[in-house]
Order: C-alpha cells, then sequence, then structure tokens
C-alpha cells in the first residue's frame, strides 16, 4: 500500500514537473516573441526619428537598385576599416527586406577583399541571415513573414518542401533560381530543427558562393558588362519559367472545376 501510495505520489510529481516544464517553455517562447517584435520596432521607429539611421538605409536600397556591384562595392568600401562588418551586415539585412538580391553583396565582397576572403565573408554572412530568417519565421509565425516576403513565393516554397521531403534545404540551396531568403524563412515554418537546417544552408550554398566569388574577382569593363548581360538574360530565364509555372497551375485548376463541375 505504501508503495502503490509512493509510485502515485511521484507520479503526481512528475506530470508537475512537466506542466511547470510547458508554463516556463510558453513564458519562454512570448519572451522571445516579444523581444524580436521589440527590436523590429526599434529600428522601424529609428528610420522616422533618427535621420542619419534613415539616410543609411535609404542609400542601402539605392545601391541595391542599381543592379550595379561596383556602386554595391563602393558603399561597402565607403566605411573604411569596417568595410568588413558592413558588408556582414547588409547580408543580413537583405536576407531580411527579402528578396533584395545577395550576388550583388558577394561580388563586391571578392573585388575588395580578394575572391576567397571575399567567398568567406559572403559563405558566414549569409549563413547568419539565414538564421535570423529562420527563428523571424519560428517566433512571429507566417503572418508576419508574409508581410516580410509574399505569399504566393512561400507557397511555392511549401510545394517545393512537399515534393523533397527532408533533402529540400540542401536542394533548395543548390538551385539558384529558388530565393535563398524564401527558403530560410518557409523553414521556420515547419517542425524541422534548426542545426539539420543550417547544416544543409551551410553544404548547399558553399558551391555558389565559391563561383560567384571567384567570377566577382575578376569583374573589371567588358567582363562586367558581360556578366551583367548573363544576369540579366538568367533573371528573364527564371521570370518566364515562373510564368509559365503560374499558367500551368491555374489551367490545371480550371481543368478540375470544370471536371467537379460535370
Amino acid at each position: 500500500m505504501w508503495r502503490a501510495n509512493q509510485s502515485g505520489y511521484h507520479g503526481e510529481m512528475f506530470m508537475a514537473m512537466l506542466e511547470d516544464r510547458s508554463v516556463k517553455g510558453k513564458r519562454s517562447s512570448r519572451g522571445v516573441k516579444f523581444f524580436v517584435i521589440g527590436v523590429l520596432l526599434v529600428f522601424v521607429a529609428a528610420y522616422f526619428l533618427y535621420p542619419p539611421y534613415a539616410e543609411v538605409v535609404r542609400s542601402v536600397f539605392t545601391a541595391f537598385a542599381s543592379g550595379d556591384f561596383v556602386v554595391m562595392r563602393d558603399f561597402v568600401a565607403g566605411y573604411g576599416g569596417m568595410a568588413a562588418a558592413a558588408s556582414f551586415f547588409l547580408m543580413i539585412f537583405q536576407s531580411v527586406a527579402a528578396p533584395l538580391p545577395a550576388f550583388l553583396i558577394t561580388f563586391a565582397n571578392a573585388n575588395l577583399f580578394g575572391w576567397w576572403r571575399g567567398a568567406l565573408l559572403s559563405w558566414s554572412s549569409a549563413m547568419a541571415g539565414a538564421a535570423v530568417c529562420f527563428y523571424i519565421a519560428r517566433v512571429l509565425g507566417r503572418d508576419v513573414v508574409e508581410g516580410l516576403t509574399s505569399r504566393r513565393g512561400l507557397r511555392s516554397v511549401d510545394d517545393f518542401f512537399a515534393r523533397h521531403g527532408n533533402q529540400s534545404i540542401l536542394i533548395a540551396r543548390l538551385l539558384p533560381f529558388i530565393s535563398f531568403d524564401f527558403v530560410s524563412y518557409a523553414a521556420g515554418l515547419t517542425p524541422m530543427g534548426f542545426w539539420g537546417f543550417f547544416a544543409a544552408t551551410g553544404i548547399g550554398q558553399l558551391p555558389a558562393t565559391i563561383v560567384y566569388s571567384y567570377v566577382g574577382g575578376m569583374l573589371t569593363g567588358g567582363a562586367r558588362l558581360f556578366v551583367t548581360g548573363l544576369l540579366i538574360l538568367f533573371a528573364l530565364s527564371v521570370l518566364v519559367v515562373l510564368m509559365r509555372q503560374v499558367y500551368a497551375e491555374r489551367f490545371a485548376h480550371k481543368k478540375a472545376d470544370d471536371a467537379a463541375a460535370d
């Protein structure tokens, strides 16, 4: 009898511990959520209340909008001895503010620091950006992520994850026409673990980073114009593929609706 009572007591203690951990976990999650929201609000408020910060943000968007890595290189170089740190945070910024073109920073890093140092800087800062996007999605949820990206873009990545399962992150990182930042956000909305995501991201993005950095280190004069032309052609090709995919999906839905109506 005593043993039965003791067993029941321990069982109650165990359940109480589980409940206590659950409550603490919810409090911790809520605290992290409020912290992330607070940080984002600080950055937004600083834009409207602190003119020098607002000017920097506008100049960043101007550099990205130029589509010219030389403009980006000069912008980063303007920070002198802090140029590497500026580039690092610039890569994180473009990750959060998807889909700004990361290759401009990669080319700029290669031109400023040499191809292998530039590759290391671009790779590590892109990894940091991916981690930030993952945790923004994990903490703040889908509605906030859709506001930062787009609902249609996230759905396309969701479909990609559904098709490729556990290998989705690695495959997506190896395919240049899939948005790096959308994948990071979408991954944070799934139950996948962070370290598996982080490792697949690091392995998958390394080949492209090395190639872009090697090419970026040699871009001058005619070569610069040639590569810029190739990138524009590539972007147009991706746009055509996406338009065809959207048309095919709409046609399939219409055909399914017509069949259901019959």
